[in-house]
């Protein structure tokens, strides 16, 4: 596949054009105008700033990291050998976990003060990065340092090119101060390495052909692209982007070139006035639900000096940024005709921010993509193999490669795919704290919550973290027979109306509907696929007590996060993804009061294998008895007087 054929953004007319057929919409667009003047080949470094051509030796970060030579052995002994962990704790990020499954496992804890020399950063972000940050640097106490206390953390680690998953970004609390501080290593990081190759194509022209050795100039890998940053909406990429021009230009009176810039705020940014009027959301869904959000998109991004190439074609760029569904549609499946996946083989940076929402979306298409980075390219694009680094040409740079996971929970998939696809030879490191009080505190209707454990005893062997909490056929059916022998029958009765069922899974859901279905319950339900006169009609239904049951999905909730009216009885299919949902679901009662508050009742289904979610919504300390005692029936009772 071509430099140009390679689509830039893949959307149809409406969004949403089947994959496979984006690729020739005439709306594609990559620039190619501007490659001669973005060509890490044919440009060298500017005279002035020649002195980064001694990063081999320096105490620099990035060059320690890239200039890393591993034997065959070790890679080997990865295989067999056992993870081994460390526990630290750190003023800001609390507990965290460093890990590694290569022999040395080296540990450190963050320096009192941070001198921006000693972190190395490129020019000229040593001084682009204090006004880029600025407005999270209002308060006195910080007013010395560059980074607030979280940014500082966070950067030693990155800084240090080991891999991180931090599950405490919000978008409402600390979102865009994370995103500041990846956004300063990613251009540290690729300022870094172009300079590397500039340098180099300068002593290359400057020496005789055969003179010097070929390994002193292994600069790079089999493609371009060396950062991938995967968020879910184009909003997120348009400020990420902006950031990148912040971070280049800072204050200087010189303003940097960036091309297709005009079209690329089209495209990405938002008309205030199509949001619509009115509606009573809760703050953090404003927050997340903010401008673009359309989740079909991916970009490449072009860095050359302080110049910035916005749609660049894939292989000649140095940053791309994209949705799981973005990716999915380029890469394709297995058999199908036109994908290609080259582009994620040299990738030595990668940045999954905000994965919770991709939980919402569709996980399977963060699977995928993990199953696809840093192969093997079937296709050479061009590449001078004696400037490519051996680990790369060795098929190891899964081994180098860095990934930094960002999101608002601690959860089993989310865990798993830190826990299998990152690594890095580095190490990780995972912030790991507890929940001391749950969402359960938030509730403030009076309310008995019984919880019902399900016993799985035998199932231990065959669940699969990766594929969620329920991750095998027996577990599905050992829940659905539980739930329908014995939760079931006891709401069957007319005068247990107005029972809301809240399911998680759309898998579950189906099965349910069809059940009900089939038994000719007396019910309607609402998924994220209900159109919106259906919405209607099922919450008005269920709100006359017209229909006795009402079966509503989480995504659902998620994305639309309406009042539901008319609930009396609750019941939790299984826990929720996000702990404030178990709160906010719980306090919609409230939204209808006839004096029946005495009858309301809650109930909520668990296995040993939801601990993290069971935490999240009574705290850490019950959640162990819960998941210990003897007896299977647990009763809460909330908002009493």
């Amino acid at each position: 596949m071509t430099d140009a054929a390679l689509p830039a953004d893949p959307k149809g007319k409406d969004g949403h054009g089947p994959p496979g057929t984006s690729e020739e919409s005439p709306e594609e667009f990559t620039d190619a105008k501007h490659e001669s003047l973005f060509s890490l080949e044919t440009n060298f470094l500017e005279e002035e700033r020649g002195g980064h051509c001694s990063l081999k030796a320096s105490q620099d970060p990035f060059a320690q990291h890239v200039n890393k030579e591993l034997k065959e052995k070790e890679i080997q002994a990865v295989a067999t050998n056992p993870k081994t962990t460390h526990q630290l704790k750190w003023p800001i990020l609390g507990q965290l976990v460093f890990s590694s499954r290569f022999q040395q496992l080296e540990t450190f804890k963050p320096p009192k003060d941070i001198d921006l020399k000693s972190l190395h950063l490129q020019k000229p972000l040593e001084s682009t990065w204090i006004k880029t940050n600025s407005q999270f640097l209002s308060g006195p106490s910080n007013s010395s340092s560059p980074f607030t206390p979280l940014q500082k953390e966070l950067f030693l680690i990155m800084n240090s090119y080991r891999d991180l998953f931090y599950p405490e970004r919000t978008a409402l609390k600390n979102g865009e101060e994370i995103r500041h501080v990846y956004c300063l290593h990613v251009i540290n990081h690729v300022l870094k390495a172009n300079a590397q190759v500039l340098a180099n194509n300068s002593r290359c022209r400057s020496q005789k052909l055969g003179v010097g050795d070929d390994d002193d100039f292994r600069d790079q890998g089999l493609t371009r692209p060396k950062v991938l940053i995967v968020v879910p909406f184009r909003e997120a990429a348009l400020r990420v982007v902006q950031l990148f021009i912040s971070l280049l230009e800072g204050d200087s009176k010189k303003k940097i070139i960036v091309s297709n810039k005009k079209r690329f705020n089209g495209e990405y940014g938002s008309d205030p006035e199509e949001r619509p009027p009115n509606l009573k959301r809760p703050e953090d869904y404003e927050a997340v639900f903010v401008g673009n959000i359309d989740d079909h998109f991916r970009t490449g991004v072009a860095i050359l000096q302080r110049s910035i190439r916005l749609y660049a074609p894939f292989y000649s760029s140095d940053i791309l940024i994209a949705s799981p569904l973005g990716l999915r549609t380029i890469i394709g499946g297995e058999g199908e005709k036109k994908r290609d996946f080259d582009f994620l083989s040299s990738i030595e940076l990668l940045i999954i921010d905000q994965a919770d929402i991709y939980l919402m979306q569709n996980w399977e298409h963060v699977l995928h993509l993990m199953n696809h980075m840093n192969l093997l390219p079937l296709d050479s694009h061009g590449v001078d193999f004696s400037r490519v680094r051996m680990w790369s040409l060795n098929n190891w740079s899964k081994y180098y490669r860095q990934t930094l996971l960002f999101g608002a929970l601690q959860d089993a998939q989310i865990n798993s795919v830190f826990n299998k696809y990152c690594i890095n030879v580095q190490g990780q490191v995972a912030v790991r704290n507890v929940p001391m009080t749950g969402s359960i505190s938030h509730v403030l209707v009076q309310l008995p919550h019984v919880f019902q454990r399900i016993e799985a005893e035998n199932l231990a062997s065959v669940i699969d973290a990766s594929q969620g909490t329920h991750g095998s056929r027996m577990v599905l059916n050992t829940w659905f027979n539980f739930f329908v022998n014995k939760i079931l029958p006891q709401y069957r009765d007319a005068v247990m109306s107005h029972t809301l069922i809240y399911v998680p899974s759309y898998f579950d859901f189906v099965r349910l509907r069809n059940y009900f279905k089939k038994e000719e319950l007396n019910f309607t339900h609402i998924c994220e696929y209900t159109r919106k006169s259906g919405v209607s009609r099922a919450r008005h239904f269920f709100l006359q007590g017209e229909k006795q049951f009402l079966l509503l999905t989480e995504r659902f909730h998620f994305y639309k996060r309406y009042t539901i009216k008319g609930i009396r009885n609750l019941i939790f299919y299984e826990l929720p993804t996000y702990p404030h949902f178990y709160s906010e679901v719980c306090n919609m009662l409230q939204a209808t009061t006839r004096g029946e508050e005495a009858a309301w009742t809650c109930t909520v289904l668990y296995s040993k294998y939801d601990a993290q979610r069971l935490a999240a919504v009574v705290g850490v300390e019950r959640a162990a008895q819960m998941l210990q005692s003897k007896k299977n029936v647990h009763l809460f009772i909330t908002g009493e007087r």
